[in-house]
């Protein structure tokens, strides 16, 4: 894999493993010195399918920890051995891949630097915090549907950054607010019912 490999052919490599489960240490081995953007662009991805647990709370672990790392400056990411050693199955993997590819083949056509202004230590230390944000609410997001818009979001600000287009970088951001809103409101919906349960029972109680 050469540091010229498009998103797309980076992902179609990873998807071709031979192995039934990738863990976290072969993924990042593939990626090399691109890992902390293509990381980003890995992690966001199996989200953007309805995905059971806990593939969502997993990716959102690692993607905070990765977005920490961009936030506090350093230049190569660190993982702890527990976590190199966690897996995700190959089929899982290749079944995003398949549906991801063609569309990130077609952003790449289109995709080229302008609006670098995430290019600069400042700049990338923001997006550490922007993406460390969105992985927190990806942690607590609604089963199966809520992870979705932000998995997208996610995907489309690592391949800005991976493409250095601040363009696709703003879209992901877009993308990820209102994710945050959706799940914001179903976390309003399961606290209002929950406080409805709880007065009803109350009002029985005192009957």
């Amino acid at each position: 894999m050469t540091h010229f490999a498009r998103t797309s052919e980076v992902l179609t490599v990873l998807a071709a493993q031979e192995s039934e489960r990738l863990t976290v240490g072969d993924i990042v081995s593939v990626l090399r010195d691109r890992a902390f953007a293509l990381l980003v662009v890995l992690l966001g991805l199996p989200n953007c399918l309805p995905m059971p647990p806990p593939i969502p709370l997993i990716c959102g672990l690692l993607l905070a920890l990765v977005a920490a790392q961009i936030a506090f400056g350093m230049s190569a990411p660190w993982l702890p051995r527990a976590l190199l050693g966690r897996s995700i199955a190959r089929a899982d993997l290749q079944r995003a891949v398949t549906r991801a590819v063609p569309l990130l083949r077609r952003l790449e056509r289109w995709s080229r630097p302008r609006l670098r202004v995430f290019e600069n230590d400042i700049g990338m230390r923001a997006m550490g915090v922007l993406i460390l944000a969105l992985s927190l609410v990806l942690i607590v997001a609604a089963p199966l549907v809520g992870q979705i818009p932000l998995g997208l979001a996610v995907t489309l600000v690592g391949l800005g950054l991976v493409e250095r287009d601040g363009i696709v970088v703003a879209v992901g951001l877009g993308v990820g607010a209102l994710g945050v809103l959706l799940n914001l409101g179903f976390v309003y919906a399961v606290f209002t019912a929950v406080m409805g349960l709880l007065n009803l029972g109350a009002a029985a109680a005192g009957a």
